[in-house]
């Protein structure tokens, strides 16, 4: 069982930077492969960026590509999304997931969620 609790979201103005932190708890959190998901107000959620077990393979979505980073450190038990030159479609419900696989989070099979934090980009 792992479970996921979000942090960092809030409102930013266009073109600034936030970072969102995810912290799991359980010990088999060095297992899994870590992603990030949004849902935009009235769509649907959507894949973001994924990272594997250790570190070494990160996927993201074209529309983040450039701008976000992912990473982890499972010393802390902690995944981590630096977002940069944020627009105001990157508004939306940001959620921490862990997953199989990097492959299997990027299509959207979640083992676990996390409950999400808003992130609002202002033009």
């Amino acid at each position: 069982q792992v479970q996921l609790v979000e942090s960092g979201g809030g409102l930013v103005q266009a073109g600034g930077s936030l970072r969102l932190s995810c912290a799991a708890s359980g010990r088999t959190f060095s297992s899994y492969a870590m992603g990030w998901f949004r849902q935009p107000p009235g769509k649907e959620r959507e894949f973001v960026a994924a990272i594997s077990w250790g570190g070494g393979v990160t996927y993201y979505a074209d529309s983040v590509k450039g701008r976000f980073t992912i990473s982890r450190d499972n010393a802390k038990n902690t995944v981590h999304l630096q977002m940069n030159s944020l627009k105001p479609e990157d508004t939306a419900v940001y959620y921490c997931a862990a997953g199989l696989s990097t492959t299997t989070l990027n299509g959207a099979r979640v083992n676990y969620w996390g409950q999400g934090t808003q992130v609002t980009v202002s033009s």
